[in-house]
């Protein structure tokens, strides 16, 4: 009886680790979840703001044709490369870098550089991109817990009898960020 009475106290001590794990993991998930949402939000934001962009600097260098096509292209690319944290973080790196172009042709036209549209287009821009940064480093290190918990004993067993994977970095390329040069004056 008494080893009844001590199995039945090991399958319940079982039962509710694997709860207290299960849920644990759940919210990992939705942290995972709610960031990437987060920087979906500001993508769209950006990719929002670039036909706008492209508007106002048509205006002053119209012969940009071939950069702007460009700019269009890969903005279109960025938004149909969906959820995969890989595909789209390597076509919004590839839509920095023509984005930049567009940005710094302000040097090179006077009027435009002086625009007020111009302008409050780059400071948004650039207010965008640091959301889009601030955001991206949650959704990793969100990322980075649900993956940690994946591969940790005992959390891992729970993980592979419920399904729970790891889940991808996202990662633009810095270097390319599409971050406006926001000296207006004139002077350096």
């Amino acid at each position: 009886m008494i080893g009844l009475y001590l199995g039945l106290g090991a399958l319940s001590a079982i039962l509710v680790t694997l709860a207290i794990l299960f849920n644990q993991l759940v919210g990992k998930r939705n942290m995972v979840n709610n960031g990437w949402a987060d920087i979906d939000v500001q993508l769209k934001r950006r990719a929002d703001l670039i036909p706008q962009l492209v508007t106002t600097v048509q205006g002053y260098a119209s012969h940009e044709r071939q950069l702007f096509e460009d700019v269009i292209m890969k903005r279109n690319a960025a938004l149909q490369a969906g959820d995969d944290p890989d595909a789209r973080g390597s076509t919004e790196s590839a839509l920095a870098a023509p984005v930049t172009k567009l940005l710094a042709l302000a040097e090179d036209y006077p009027d435009l550089k002086a625009s007020d549209n111009f302008r409050d287009l780059q400071n948004e821009l650039s207010e965008t991109e640091n959301k889009i940064e601030m955001a991206r480093r949650f959704y990793n290190g969100a990322v980075r817990e649900m993956n940690v918990a994946v591969e940790s004993f005992p959390s891992n067993l729970a993980a592979g009898l419920f399904g729970f994977a790891q889940r991808k970095f996202f990662e633009i390329n810095m270097a390319d960020r599409a971050v406006p040069d926001l000296n207006l004056g004139g002077s350096a």
